[in-house]
């Protein structure tokens, strides 16, 4: 099948060589000349053979409206746009709005994965006609990981519930990763405890409490012992915020989410948290987040 996939950053680039591992034709366009197949994105629609289905991979908000805004004059009738990026789903139902007035489909779809996807595949929760994501299945099948659809695609209901869902999957990922921070804190002011990333490798595999993103940990502190290189200081990219709101919204009393986005914010007033340089740690290796040297 052939796509059309604009942004080849962190993510875009490795779902570019995931799709082109597994038999599909990807042109990509990047702002970046060096990275770039095309140099525009006219030039990426005339590249497409008609009826086109093109990805798109860019920052949320204004760079996602500004790209969907230019394809509704670039594509044609029949053609079908995905977001892939961490967009609002409150941004969506206009997305798909604009593009419907062109006759050209839209599918939102949330991608978790980070930077270990190329290999390992990613989790993937799309929003849309059944129409649309069945025309987009190979693409799907292609980026999710191996073994049963089920496990790694969902269709999670109209335009708006793919990035719903991944928007809650984050706040949820919040949560854990704080978890993790405070039992490696907790863990580092123990005497008793002398070999700390020891004890949390131990928990890898067999315990009710091993995941990824212990994996993650573990490997951080095999790279960086104490998390020495590493500050506290913890941003955030929206979604867990988003998440908050919504519980609020929903009169839902996400406690852990909650705590754990206001502990992100409180690592910016404050210094010296292990707890913070876990998570921060945790951030640089599944999404290639970029952290802040301790001592700067």
């Amino acid at each position: 099948m052939q796509l059309g996939l604009i942004g080849l950053g962190k993510m875009g680039a490795n779902m570019r060589e995931r799709l082109k591992g597994a038999g599909h034709e990807v042109i990509g366009y990047d702002p970046r000349p060096e990275v770039t197949d095309v140099p525009s994105l006219d030039e990426l629609a005339a590249a497409l053979q008609a009826p086109r289905v093109v990805w798109v991979m860019v920052p949320s908000g204004a760079a996602t409206r500004e790209t969907v805004e230019k394809l509704a004059e670039a594509l044609s009738p029949g053609d079908l746009v995905i977001d892939g990026g961490n967009s609002r789903y409150t941004d969506d139902a206009p997305h798909a709005e604009l593009l419907d007035a062109k006759g050209i489909g839209y599918i939102d779809c949330g991608v978790s994965g980070g930077v270990w996807g190329l290999a390992n595949g990613y989790g993937l929760m799309a929003g849309g006609a059944p129409e649309h994501i069945e025309r987009a299945m190979p693409i799907f099948d292609a980026l999710r990981p191996e073994g049963d659809r089920a496990d790694g695609f969902v269709h999670a209901g109209p335009v708006g519930a793919g990035h719903y869902a991944k928007m809650v999957h984050n706040g949820i990922e919040y949560g854990l990763m704080h978890a993790y921070g405070e039992g490696y804190e907790l863990l580092t002011a123990e005497p008793l405890i002398t070999d700390v990333a020891g004890t949390l490798q131990a928990w890898t595999h067999g315990t009710v409490i091993r995941s990824w993103l212990l994996d993650l940990l573990v490997k951080a502190l095999q790279e960086d012992p104490g998390l020495a290189e590493i500050s506290d200081y913890t941003t955030d990219s929206g979604e867990g915020r988003w998440t908050v709101e919504e519980a609020i919204r929903h009169s839902v009393p996400a406690n852990v989410i909650s705590a754990a986005l206001f502990a992100r914010f409180a690592s910016r007033q404050e210094s010296g948290s292990p707890t913070l340089k876990a998570v921060s740690a945790l951030r640089n290796q599944f999404g290639g987040h970029s952290v802040k040297p301790s001592g700067s």
